[in-house]
């Protein structure tokens, strides 16, 4: 190779911020940004809310002129299928090869299929891409009556707007609540009872069965054998990993591509980082997870592209989320899991308030809604490891800011 070359699949808010990062830190080589979408890269969030409004505005990361301007090298509506460990080579479906001296796996993930009758026909959806965005825009004006199958962030956030636009929404789960896996069970009951508010039917502890209709949908019959009106279905059960590339070198696969503390995984010239890397995390008590969030996206982009550029440094930032319903303000940082103690600060039956949740007596997350100062102070107490107890969380009186290291003293002028 003539120069150095970073090569990254995935054009994605991971992908794209690494070939960013390197350009910010005067990377001089070839990088080379391939997304199987054709598309400049863009926000997915607005997707399923402000999108379908029509109050999204662009959704371009960057502009296109950006890429020629900065000399990233951005192969668009082209699909990574085959790397060359040996000879350091991406072959892509067109069955043109790039080369790299490092290779940055950021391919995300895809939604996770319903194998049920009845998915085939017209107006079901799946809620990932732009292009899935704009037909569903299209058709959510003639749609009355609406079932979303799955009551998770993406689920949730579509019914929302579906109401605000006028349909009658009925959402459906196997689970008990809504956003069960990932929500503490005080949240996901003010969760219920905000969206039950507003006209959303939510279903629990059930789920469809088959989806009626000849060309488009017409109804969704659920296992207890109701028949729920439909004109549109949203499937949202979920995401996949694309390890398949990955998969196709012998790279380390487990629910993601497996990477190490620098985000590096088993062969030193590919990274992967975004939706697709699992990497032990000590918000969750060292085990491995993936994360499914633009902070993460982001944050592990320039840790990598920092040790592309000589600084190498563990990934160790403070998970953080967020979901906007509606009017409601779901924020998260840190990470739960089951069997944590759930203490409430503020009053759940109303508007606002905050659910902290202690692993083995130690702060491991905390879910706000509509309360965005506790949110920013969350994030700082996980960040320091502050010593704070459930007792103290639990007394409304205890100024959790008085727990964090306080700033150097200003040196007074000579």
């Amino acid at each position: 190779m003539a120069q150095p070359s970073v090569a990254i699949i995935g054009a994605g808010q991971a992908g794209l911020q690494v070939a960013v990062s390197l350009r910010e830190q005067h990377y001089e080589g070839r990088i080379a940004l391939i997304g199987d979408e054709p598309h400049v890269p863009y926000a997915r969030p607005p997707l399923s809310k402000a999108y379908l409004l029509g109050e999204a505005g662009d959704l371009a990361l960057r502009p296109q002129t950006y890429f020629a301007q900065h000399r990233i090298d951005l192969i668009a509506g082209k699909r990574a299928v085959a790397i060359d460990r040996t000879r350091r080579m991406v072959g892509l479906d067109d069955e043109s090869v790039i080369e790299y001296d490092h290779l940055v796996l950021a391919t995300g993930a895809r939604n996770r299929s319903l194998p049920i009758p009845g998915v085939e026909l017209g107006n079901v959806f799946l809620l990932r891409t732009l292009d899935e965005a704009a037909l569903l825009r299209e058709r959510m004006a003639a749609a009355k009556n609406v079932v979303v199958i799955g009551a998770g962030f993406i689920g949730l956030e579509f019914a929302a707007t579906a109401t605000k636009l006028g349909a009658n929404v009925t959402v459906l789960d196997v689970a008990d609540r809504p956003m069960a896996r990932a929500l503490s069970k005080t949240m996901s009951a003010v969760f219920t009872r905000e969206h039950e508010k507003t006209g959303v039917r939510l279903m629990f502890n059930t789920q469809a069965m088959r989806l009626l209709g000849e060309q488009c949908v017409t109804a969704v019959e659920t296992v207890d054998g109701k028949i729920l009106p439909a004109d549109l279905v949203l499937i949202g059960i979920g995401v996949i990993p694309n390890v398949e590339v990955a998969a196709t070198c012998n790279l380390t696969v487990e629910n993601g591509i497996v990477v190490d503390e620098f985000l590096q995984t088993s062969d030193p010239h590919i990274s992967s980082i975004g939706d697709v890397a699992a990497f032990s995390n000590r918000h969750l008590g060292g085990g491995r997870v993936r994360l499914e969030s633009v902070q993460n996206a982001s944050d592990q982009a320039r840790c990598v592209a920092a040790r592309i550029m000589g600084q190498p440094d563990a990934y160790d930032a403070v998970p953080w989320f967020w979901s906007t319903q509606g009017s409601l303000k779901l924020q998260m940082a840190g990470l739960p899991s089951s069997g944590c103690e759930e203490v409430v600060r503020g009053d759940p039956n109303a508007s606002k308030c905050s659910v902290f949740l202690f692993r083995d007596g130690k702060l491991a997350c905390v879910e706000t809604h509509n309360r965005p100062a506790d949110h920013m102070l969350a994030r700082r107490l996980l960040a320091e490891r502050a010593a704070l107890t459930p007792d103290q969380a639990a007394d409304p009186t205890f100024d959790l800011k008085s727990l964090l290291p306080r700033p150097a003293a200003r040196v007074a002028a000579a």
